[in-house]
């Protein structure tokens, strides 16, 4: 029984011996891959949250407030944890000039291997990372990209007029007197053929005799009757007298002292400018008449929004004194000039005015909707960061990292959106609130990238000055400048018109054609593309 139970003890105790060197074994392989990776991982560097110019490689203390200096955390490195055989190489690089790369493995100037970047690696730069307590300090707020209808609703202020192409100016082509007045204040309504005045004039009688004259005339000379009758009814007619007026004379055969002068539209008295008993001139404007059934509305619209005005456009217009209406009408021209004090442009609309409620000289408030496209990339307008000539949205790609990214904007829309022409793609989250601080961030990082680059040193120094002659391997090529490309349209009249994003020419509808700066200037206005 004793001798089971020693037995029993020295199995335990052997098993026990043989684990503890089974572990003292695992933790002795692991600390060197662990050390190496410590080793192999940046240093990390230390700022100050009230003064961040201030940055040291070592913890401490400011030397400007006194508070303690906190690690700057430092960008992961996107793609570590995929195995490189299952990467693809983008291209190669000189390991102590980024700017030298090659298609294909080989040597840079200095003698140096080429060294792969793949393709799911991003530079360090390409973005910042924020823990989330830092992240939900700074109150950073995200939305979605989202594809939809550029539309946008203009709302002003319109000045209702008379159509000018219905006014109507009564006058005569004779002296006289006038003798009476039918329509004898202003803002009569009138209908074509009412009568307005009569009046006397000694040449529209003597005229009156010739042309009876001529109707008396006898079948012996009656060709030539019947041309001083054909030249006596001109005389009439030109004197602006009716056929009516003229088939009551050859009637009555009986000449009138007065004439009576009618109406020439429907329409009401704008302007009254005789009274009874005056005499008038040939041309002496008597009445203005202007018919009101379709009245003009003038209103006043901001360059910028000129591209969301366009003939034939409907427009909604509502009266103060009749809220519970609505007009509609329709854009039918847009002048070609702009006022240079208020830099607005002017734009016409037609409304049908039945009931005559749109009376000139009223004001109206009008909105004018268009859609330009049925689907467009649009994002917040808080969520760019204008800054001279960049504009600038910083992508949310999870994990506390955000990407600082230039975009190409388009017009604004509704509801505060505004169009990406080019630097987005839909369904990417956007900062909407807290990037001016992400803003600071990146800048800061860029200047620290910039402050700490790895110094040569004094033999790599001489080793970099003695191969600088030294000629590059073959295949290997200097990092491409390509110039910033500019889309024009290829119609020779459009080629002044440049654009900085690629689609259609909006004057013909062609599609436009990219083309570097050098070659730009060489094309002038009016030329081959």
């Amino acid at each position: 029984m004793k001798a089971r139970t020693l037995f029993a003890f020295l199995l335990l105790l052997a098993l026990g011996a043989a684990g503890g060197y089974f572990l003292a074994t695992l933790r002795s392989t692991s600390t060197p891959a662990t050390a190496a990776n410590q080793q192999a991982g940046e240093k990390t560097l230390y700022t100050c949250g009230m003064h961040p110019q201030v940055v040291q490689d070592h913890p401490g203390n400011c030397p400007i407030c006194g508070m303690k200096l906190t690690p700057m955390r430092k960008s992961p490195k996107t793609g570590s944890t995929t195995p490189k055989g299952e990467r693809k190489i983008k291209y190669w690089r000189a390991p102590m000039d980024p700017t030298y790369i090659s298609d294909k493995p080989g040597k840079s100037p200095m003698g140096m291997d080429l060294i792969p970047v793949y393709e799911d690696e991003e530079p360090e730069s390409a973005g910042i990372v924020i823990d989330p307590v830092t992240e939900q300090n700074m109150a950073i707020r995200t939305t979605v990209v989202t594809n939809g209808p550029l539309r946008r609703t203009l709302r002003t202020v319109g000045i209702i007029e008379h159509d000018e192409t219905t006014l109507a100016e009564v006058t005569t082509k004779f002296a006289g007197w006038i003798e009476k007045l039918y329509v004898d204040y202003t803002g009569a309504m009138v209908h074509q053929g009412d009568p307005l005045f009569e009046i006397y004039s000694p040449e529209l009688y003597s005229a009156q005799t010739e042309y009876l004259l001529t109707l008396d005339a006898t079948a012996a000379d009656q060709a030539t009757a019947d041309a001083l009758r054909h030249t006596a009814r001109l005389k009439l007619k030109y004197w602006d007298i009716t056929d009516e007026q003229i088939a009551e004379l050859e009637q009555t055969r009986t000449p009138r002292k007065t004439l009576r002068v009618v109406a020439p539209i429907d329409g009401f008295v704008m302007e009254k400018n005789v009274v009874e008993g005056q005499m008038v001139q040939p041309g002496q404007k008597i009445y203005r008449l202007a018919d009101l059934s379709l009245v003009w509305v003038h209103a006043q619209i901001y360059e910028q929004d000129l591209p969301f005005i366009e003939l034939g456009q409907e427009a909604v217009m509502t009266l103060s004194y009749l809220p519970d209406r609505k007009f509609r009408g329709r854009v039918t021209y847009i002048y070609p000039h702009v006022d240079e004090k208020t830099r607005t442009v002017r734009v016409r609309m037609e409304f049908h005015n039945p009931g005559f409620f749109l009376k000139p000289g009223m004001y109206a408030q009008v909105e004018l909707t268009r859609e330009i496209t049925p689907s467009a990339l649009l994002v917040p307008e808080s969520a760019v960061l204008r800054s001279g000539t960049r504009n600038t949205v910083f992508v949310a790609r999870g994990g506390g990292k955000f990407e600082p990214r230039q975009v190409v904007l388009g017009p604004k829309a509704e509801n505060d959106q505004i169009q990406i022409l080019a630097g987005l793609k839909a369904g990417e989250r956007v900062v909407v609130s807290g990037q001016f601080m992400l803003d600071s961030e990146s800048q800061l990082r860029e200047a620290l990238q910039k402050m700490l680059e790895p110094k040569q040193t004094a033999s790599t120094s001489a080793a970099m000055a003695g191969m600088t002659n030294m000629p590059a391997q073959a295949g290997a090529a200097p990092a491409p400048q390509p110039g910033k490309l500019t889309y024009i349209c290829p119609m020779p009249e459009h080629v002044a018109i440049e654009y900085d994003h690629p689609g259609q020419c909006p004057i013909c509808g062609m599609t436009l054609v990219p083309v570097s700066e050098a070659l730009l200037k060489k094309i002038h206005p009016g030329g081959t593309v």
